[in-house]
């Protein structure tokens, strides 16, 4: 048996995006930017598709920058605010993805930028207070905090966020790779700059994802040459990749709702499952359903003997979970989020990640073999 249980690392494609790919990388081989024929039609999928993704999230179509994925978008936000809109102070966190993190290292490396890192607990919640003093300054301030921490699950309160960094005329950029085809979005309501996608975390192509940028927000464009994206983005676009984010976009928000009660009774009997298990149990991050992203579950195991080869165990099952982030894989230090919260390093921890086709049968096979590695050795 094969059980697949990595999704935040990435999800596997929907036959149903496949099918509506497959046609354009037969056929639709025209160039977007030619104004024959072949371009034209080419032109018109990238269109269709933009305005499709728009009215899932409540956007204008124009708002959209197609990019590579969420690491180019969520680097374009923190570029932009910092080279065309005027801020001198970035606002971030110890647990953001390195997709930020690294950009704001960067950016301070090269320009006369101030880096803050507002306060977090021990489950990785943002201290809104702290935020609050960090923003009350003279200075302008983008604040990139994360929806949902990829390692840890635990959830950002969006709004409050937004409304504070109005309070204080700050920009606010949030990377949503986990949780965009997860949660509706209405961005009409949230009020907020930037926001990032990647497709292949709900189920759609890799190598395809896109920057919501409000309107009245100036881009710094990252990759220069042709005028495509609106100028935004040199590049001929990945035509066949964004019909497939277009299509896994539908997907996921058809029966949203469903999908989001499926999984998250999928992560309950997982730890209930555990619980009966193991006294000496705990979570990283959140777990409560309204604080944490229902899609991710990460544990911290007993220390025993064999605790060590629970990872490599459960691959020789068939099971494939992480004990971090997969953006991490080959590094020899140990993930920087568990490290940012204090997390006691010296008990394992697997980060088992749902998708809406993982199965309750799955998840009873996993407790089993979770069980088999200890066997006797139960605490």
């Amino acid at each position: 048996m094969a059980i697949y249980l990595d999704n935040a690392a990435t999800t596997p494609i929907a036959p149903e995006v496949v099918e509506a790919m497959i046609p354009i990388l037969q056929n639709d081989f025209g160039n977007p930017s030619s104004t024959h024929s072949f371009g034209r039609s080419s032109k018109a999928l990238i269109e269709i598709s933009r305005r499709s993704i728009a009215k899932h999230i409540n956007c204008e179509p124009s708002e959209l920058i197609f990019t590579s994925g969420g690491t180019e978008a969520d680097n374009i936000a923190l570029n932009s605010a910092i080279h065309k809109m005027g801020a001198t102070h970035i606002i971030t966190s110890a647990v953001e993805h390195h997709a930020v993190g690294h950009a704001a290292d960067a950016i301070i490396q090269n320009n006369k930028i101030r880096i803050s890192l507002v306060k977090l607990d021990e489950k990785g919640n943002v201290d809104l207070e702290d935020l609050e003093q960090l923003l009350n300054s003279d200075e302008k301030a983008i604040v990139s905090l994360m929806h949902a921490n990829n390692e840890i699950s635990t959830l950002l309160p969006l709004k409050k966020v937004s409304q504070l960094c109005r309070k204080y005329n700050a920009l606010f950029h949030s990377d949503t790779v986990q949780t965009i085809g997860h949660y509706p979005f209405d961005l009409q309501d949230l009020d907020i700059d930037f926001i990032t996608c990647s497709a292949h975390k709900f189920h759609g192509p890799k190598g395809i994802g896109f920057l919501y940028a409000k309107k009245s927000n100036q881009i710094d464009r990252l990759i220069h040459g042709g005028a495509q994206e609106r100028g935004l983005r040199g590049g001929t676009e990945n035509i066949y990749g964004i019909v497939g984010l277009a299509k896994a976009m539908d997907l996921a928000n058809e029966n949203i709702q469903s999908h989001i009660d499926h999984v998250q009774s999928l992560k309950t009997h997982l730890m209930n499952g555990l619980e009966k298990y193991f006294d000496n149990l705990y979570y990283f991050g959140e777990t409560a359903p309204e604080k944490s992203l229902y899609t991710v579950l990460n544990v911290s195991f007993p220390k025993s003997l064999k605790s060590s080869m629970l990872l490599f165990t459960l691959d020789l099952k068939g099971i494939a979970v992480s004990g971090g982030s997969a953006c991490n894989s080959g590094a020899i230090t140990g993930s920087h989020v568990l490290t940012a919260i204090n997390a006691d390093m010296t008990r394992p921890n697997v980060r088992f990640s749902f998708s809406r086709f993982t199965t309750r049968e799955e998840i009873d096979f996993t407790l089993e073999q979770v069980k088999s590695v200890y066997e006797k050795n139960l605490v």
